[in-house]
């Protein structure tokens, strides 16, 4: 029988990995993976993250227990193809039984393209979403991958999704894939305590972004159903289970995100922005991020001279930067899609009551308000973009078919170009 065309979605799906959190976690990898049976573990890092000390104190523990490990600190900040192939060449140097990646999400992505690509033959386009690539799914078993994530931002760990920076197209693009998530996330959220002040905002606002795209994106029962079952997309959109997850990272990222930044060493807000960054995760994880995201590969990918204080000297738009510069722009575009949960975010983030009469402006006023008390960059101007880069960015933005799927109302080119123009 043929499916029904016409047909709404009436199934979701929700997975995240096994979860070890708290202070001291990173301690336990050893055994964690001695009892996976392994006897081999290739650390994966970046040099800043190595000179905390943390990956080699991953591989000691690896050593105590038995295990053989080497350092890999090679990784590239906001990885590009060029840094994931040189990686990859690594890696395949020998036979690894599993990987650690330690750092933030340039480490557990570019762990998670190292997976993927010494277990299967091919390229890195061959896996990434059309329009992009080819989109080909991994076929094969890959290794245990346990991630360790050094800022409370990116919520990989908890993804099955990897996104790189396509140097020769200007542009980043992803891979996703339920066989790329972590088969176990180790959160302590000591390790986060010597993050600089602009690389915890940035990080934060990551959190906040992924909560708060997954808490608006389209429900999941106002799509169409799949043609095939077994091949729904990962991002199934708002759900009732992400819903829960999103909500209590919304209300932690509003009580404790500022104080991470004014004072590194609150372990307390430390541990509460780890946390709302794994419920995050897990949240978006399923439901799935849209415009904010879509529009930040562009912005990350076409940057020329912007340097952002705290990070390597090299030209480059955080992630946390990127997805935040046109966020109250399209909370006020996408408000009409569902105006109560826009006022409900806008409540969880700022602990004040909002009703219809506050409008469309509630949720980017709260955004822009929090984003000022933690110096976050204000509009595409200051990345250098001005009005004659609108058109790239837009094109950039349209070719991001994986989270233009979950956009709550429809995009066409006039609306993209009318929030990029809000947000210079």
């Amino acid at each position: 029988m043929l499916p029904d065309i016409h047909a709404n979605e009436s199934v979701f799906t929700w997975a995240a990995p096994p979860l070890k959190f708290g202070v001291g976690a990173i301690d336990e990898i050893g055994a964690e993976v001695a009892a996976l049976g392994a006897g081999s573990c290739l650390v994966i890092t970046d040099a800043g993250v190595r000179e905390t000390g943390f990956p080699d104190r991953v591989r000691e523990n690896l050593l105590a227990a038995g295990v053989k490990s080497e350092v890999y600190d090679g990784v590239g900040v906001e990885p590009t193809d060029h840094s994931i192939a040189e990686a990859v060449s690594f890696a395949k140097q020998r036979d690894w039984d599993c990987y650690v990646a330690v750092g933030g999400g340039s480490a557990m992505d570019t762990a998670k393209a190292v997976n993927l690509l010494t277990t299967h033959p091919g390229e890195l386009l061959d896996f990434v979403t059309p329009p992009i690539g080819a989109g080909t799914a991994p076929w094969l078993p890959v290794k245990p991958l346990i991630a360790v994530p050094t800022t409370a931002g990116t919520g990989s760990e908890s993804t099955t999704i990897c996104v790189i920076d396509f140097l020769g197209l200007h542009l980043k693009a992803g891979v996703s894939h339920p066989r790329l998530r972590p088969a176990l996330a180790v959160v302590d959220p000591r390790v986060t305590v010597s993050l600089p002040p602009q690389i915890t905002a940035a990080s934060g606002m990551d959190v906040l972004s992924h909560a708060l795209e997954s808490y608006t994106s389209v429900r999941f029962d106002a799509k169409p159903a799949p043609e095939d079952p077994m091949r729904r997309p990962a991002f199934c959109g708002a759900n009732p289970i992400s819903d829960v997850w999103c909500e209590m990272a919304l209300s932690l990222v509003g009580k404790h995100l500022r104080r991470a930044v004014l004072n590194g060493r609150d372990l307390e807000a430390r541990t509460q922005m780890a946390l709302a960054s794994t419920y995050a995760g897990t949240g978006f994880g399923n439901a799935g991020t849209h415009l904010p995201h879509a529009n930040a590969y562009p912005v990350a990918g076409a940057v020329k001279n912007y340097r952002a204080e705290g990070y390597p000297e090299m030209p480059m738009v955080p992630h946390g930067q990127a997805v935040s510069a046109t966020a109250a722009a399209v909370f006020r575009w996408t408000y009409p899609a569902d105006p109560a949960r826009h006022l409900r975010a806008a409540e969880l983030l700022s602990g004040r009551t909002f009703t219809g009469t506050d409008g469309a402006d509630a949720l980017p006023q709260v955004l822009t308000e929090l984003m000022t008390d933690i110096g976050m960059p204000a509009g595409l101007r200051s990345f250098g973009y001005s009005e004659s880069d609108v058109d790239t960015l837009v094109d950039g933005t349209l070719k991001q078919t994986r989270q233009l799927a979950v956009v709550p109302r429809p995009l066409d080119r006039a609306a993209a170009t009318h929030i990029f123009r809000q947000s210079l």
